[in-house]
């Protein structure tokens, strides 16, 4: 054993390690109010020169199709079926994009396990 070793953390450890868990607790709420902030909004994804909008909520839900009627074209339905995804997953990387962005602002970056 290592002189001067006493067991557990040492006098000055405990009031440090209660600092970062303090800190961790702020930083969780607000990675929590960034995220309810998150399934308020909503965001637009477009496709074929906007064509194609889909508005999609920050809960992953699809709330809204706008669909031109220039690009109904009963022989091409699966042109007209290739833009809504592509609008789709616009409007949800979008998503995922601000969450990052949020979420990076409060962590610094840092990967967290919640």
């Amino acid at each position: 054993m290592a002189k001067g070793f006493r067991g557990g953390m040492g006098m000055g450890m405990g009031g440090n390690m209660s600092q970062v868990v303090a800190q961790a607790q702020r930083m969780q709420r607000q990675i929590e109010m960034a995220q309810a902030e998150i399934q308020e909004m909503r965001f637009t994804g477009t496709a074929g020169g906007e064509l194609v909008k889909v508005v999609v909520t920050g809960k992953h839900q699809v709330e809204s199709i706008e669909i031109s009627k220039d690009v109904v074209d009963p022989e091409d339905i699966e042109g007209l079926q290739d833009l809504i995804i592509a609008a789709t997953n616009q409007a949800l990387e979008q998503i995922d994009k601000t969450n990052q962005e949020r979420i990076g602002a409060i962590t610094g970056g840092m990967k967290m396990p919640f």
